[in-house]
């Protein structure tokens, strides 16, 4: 029994003193949590120069076949940090960085519409060699992943689209509801407590995450307001129906039940424009699946390239 106590004891002390971490130095202290996370995914930071001058930075890790992973508005390549835990043993997973966002290049008066992000990273896959590759996105990330396999459709084996933005004839969502009701995009920021909010306007049950640990990330998205503004009006202006109807690249399609930022029923709409399209409604879950359900997003994704590699049945002809 005293051995017991004193290893309960041990645990309290060791909780009393990361909680004091957090509060002492919540930016060491959330560093420390990234860097954790891409260790677990067995991901390394990396940075690379494109031949026009633009500047990516990325985690890789893991082999086999490309899987490049494309964040949401105002989200970063560690969006994805804890899914890939689950994909790095058995892809080469690339998470970017987007132009604009993150440690990436951040031009002011650049183009920030789907198609000029898709060139951007169809430049980005020339420098690393890649001739063809697998694509992933969610929200916003989604829409510039369908945009560059509408664009390069013979370099993209399949999608993966997680709550993917541009599907304008959709079923308003709660975002725009709130939008045309004179409210303020809920995706934007203005301050610290903004931003805890954001959070659970995209996730219908968010982790506890330590208020410190959210006033550092909320400061590192305020530093980026005015560009987030600009990218969010010229990307909100994009369509992506008339460019993937018949697109037959094989796609999963995967929509948190409770999204507040589009409307689930969305997947159908863009099921039914893609013929060789799959769709997954997540339960319990809002607009980041891949944040919010890990484990399980990755379980869905592992059987959905699993089944491309199921050869077709061979039918005989009666002669």
């Amino acid at each position: 029994m005293s051995n017991l106590i004193i290893v309960v004891a041990l645990l309290c002390g060791l909780v009393i003193a990361a909680a004091s971490f957090v509060y002492i130095a919540p930016e060491r202290f959330t560093q420390w949590a990234i860097d954790l996370d891409r260790r677990r995914a067995n991901l390394v930071r990396k940075e690379i120069d494109l031949p026009d001058g633009l500047h990516y930075v990325y985690l890789e890790g893991g082999k086999g076949e490309p899987l490049m992973l494309l964040h949401g508005f105002g989200g970063s390549k560690d969006n994805f940090a804890r899914v890939a835990r689950f994909l790095t043993p058995h892809y080469r997973v690339i998470i970017p960085d987007e132009i604009g966002f993150g440690e990436s290049s951040h031009p002011q008066d650049a183009d920030y519409h789907a198609l000029a992000q898709a060139e951007h990273l169809h430049a980005l896959k020339l420098v690393l060699g890649i001739s063809q590759l697998h694509v992933g996105g969610n929200s916003m990330g989604g829409q510039i992943a369908l945009t560059y396999a509408a664009r390069f459709p013979s370099e993209v084996i399949s999608l993966w689209l997680l709550d993917p933005a541009g599907v304008s004839s959709a079923p308003k969502g709660e975002m725009m509801t709130i939008i045309e009701r004179g409210g303020r995009n809920p995706l934007l920021i203005q301050n610290e407590d903004d931003f805890a909010q954001v959070m659970k306007f995209l996730m219908n049950k968010p982790p506890l995450v330590p208020r410190p640990m959210l006033n550092v990330l909320a400061r590192i998205r305020l530093k980026n307001v005015k560009l987030e503004q600009e990218i969010l009006r010229q990307f909100s202006s994009d369509s992506v129906e008339k460019m993937v109807t018949g697109l037959s690249v094989p796609t999963m399609i995967v929509w948190g039940e409770m999204d507040r930022v589009f409307n689930v029923a969305t997947a159908e709409v863009l099921h039914k424009l893609m013929p060789k399209s799959q769709v997954v409604i997540v339960p319990d879950t809002g607009h980041v699946p891949m944040m919010e359900r890990p484990e399980q997003s990755a379980e869905a994704y592992l059987r959905f390239r699993k089944s491309l590699d199921i050869p077709p049945k061979m039918e005989f002809v009666p002669s």
